[in-house]
């Protein structure tokens, strides 16, 4: 028994330093992973650092470089400029020829250009040779009634515009006729920039007088201008001159502006010799109600000079006299217009109401050839249109317009004996429907009752198509 019980304690005190061992082992292997981690996450966290400050050298050093760029190029653009100026030379040096610098701006080569290719069919129940307006002598240079019969070119136009430089932007409208003849619609440079709101526009150019009238004919909701245009300002009033406009820094639209015009055309000709033959001044205030609704109102009044302007007016037995007015005629027009669409997606369905009114006032001077004599000449005439379009589903419109001349009164001085003043009204109601299968194309039909002659009632039907091509820019509102 004794002999086994100290086998036993020599097992155990041999088994003893055996497990020392081995616990010491562990606890050293766990030291040396715990040091290893600790090693590789401080390596781990330096490359991180090193990558952080090699990718910010990288873009400091990209940045430097596409600035050097920049100033290299801004060097090359100045100095293929001053390239171009031809230096001062004695009258012994001939200059060397110079390339060509590259173009100042993105434009240069590069224009805004636009196509609207139009024609129409016409079929009208009296000859539109004789048209006019019963009580309303227009002048020569004045577009009334619905043109030629049948087929032919509508007024066609082509269009360039482009921003000259950081300072101006210039378009050029050429129109093309139906009779084959070619004029400059508009023709004109205009301030980018100047800031306060002030923009200045020279050259020639439509009044902003009115709604319609600085529209061109392609963006009208009818084939042709009311009769108060025809009557007062020959269709569409264009000038030669220069215009000042002011645009408020308000949430509501407020916009002013002012025009000294030659005043060579049609409600004048030129009269003001080395100074304005027109004067015009015009106000335009609007704004949205809800997300649906936004409306516009305006105020304008026009000023033009006459020397010797022909009018064709009607003496006491009928006849058509020859005539020259003298003197100022003076236009006040108020226009309104109110537009609705869906929470303002005009895509599918919306709705424009338009109307103006025009008040014209005439005093001078008519001479006339039967009897040959002159005599004091005053007027005061109105006219207005009210129109309605309403896209009913997505490509149609139908529209609906009706519009009224007032005679008012005419006073011809001492020859009120010799010469006539009519006291019937002049007026005119339209329906129309278009097709637009995209925004670039446009089929109308329209129809009117005219009744701007007296006793010769007029039903006229139109077909007409309108194309565009190239870049357009927006319509205004």
């Amino acid at each position: 028994m004794k002999k086994k019980i100290l086998c036993t304690s020599l097992a155990l005190a041999l088994a003893a330093p055996l497990h020392a061992a081995e616990g010491d082992d562990i606890a050293q292997l766990r030291r040396d992973v715990a040091a290893m981690k600790a090693g590789y996450e401080a390596r781990i966290s330096a490359l991180e650092k090193r990558l952080e400050a090699a990718e910010a050298k990288g873009k400091a050093t990209e940045a430097a470089a596409n600035a050097a760029t920049a100033t290299a190029n801004q060097a090359a653009t100045m100095a293929n400029q001053v390239a171009t100026v031809p230096a001062a030379t004695t009258p012994s040096e001939t200059p060397a020829p110079v390339a060509s610098g590259a173009p100042s701006n993105n434009n240069s080569f590069n224009p805004e250009i636009s196509l609207i290719l139009s024609g129409i069919y016409t079929n009208t129940q009296r000859d539109p040779a004789n048209y006019a307006i019963t009580g309303f002598p227009v002048g020569s240079g004045a577009e009334i009634g619905p043109g030629k019969r049948g087929f032919s070119l509508a007024e066609s136009e082509l269009g360039i515009a482009a921003n000259i430089d950081p300072y101006f932007r210039g378009a050029l409208n050429f129109s093309m006729h139906p009779d084959n003849s070619v004029s400059v619609e508009e023709a004109y440079i205009q301030t980018l920039g100047l800031g306060y709101g002030l923009t200045v526009k020279a050259g020639r150019f439509y009044s902003g007088i009115g709604y319609l009238n600085q529209q061109h004919s392609h963006t009208w909701d009818f084939v042709d201008s009311p009769l108060a245009y025809q009557a007062f300002l020959g269709g569409q009033f264009g000038d030669d001159g220069v215009e000042v406009r002011w645009l408020a820094p308000t949430d509501l639209y407020l916009e002013l502006g002012a025009e000294l015009g030659r005043g060579a055309d049609w409600p004048g000709n030129g009269a003001g010799g080395n100074g304005p033959g027109t004067q015009a001044v015009h106000a335009h205030l609007g704004g949205d109600i809800g997300n649906s609704n936004s409306w516009r109102a305006g105020l304008s009044y026009l000023r033009a000079k006459a020397n010797q302007l022909d009018l064709a007016m009607p003496d006491t037995s009928g006849d058509t006299v020859a005539s020259a007015f003298t003197g100022d005629t003076q236009l006040a027009i108020a226009d309104f217009v109110w537009k609705w669409a869906p929470n303002g997606n005009a895509t599918r369905q919306n709705f424009k109401l338009q109307g103006e009114y025009l008040w014209r006032k005439q005093n001078g001077v008519l001479g006339f050839d039967t009897p040959d004599a002159a005599s004091d000449y005053r007027s005061y005439q109105s006219g207005w249109y009210l129109q309605g379009v309403y896209q009913f589903m997505p490509y149609w419109r139908v529209g609906v317009r009706s519009e009224r001349l007032s005679p008012g009164a005419i006073n011809y001085g001492p020859n009120d004996a010799n010469l006539a003043a009519s006291d019937y009204v002049p007026r005119r109601n339209s329906l129309m429907f278009d097709f637009s299968p995209s925004e670039f194309s446009r089929i109308r039909f329209q129809y009117n009752r005219d009744s701007a002659r007296q006793d010769q009632p007029d039903n006229q039907f139109f077909l007409q198509y309108q194309m565009s091509l190239g870049a357009h820019g927006a319509h205004i509102f």
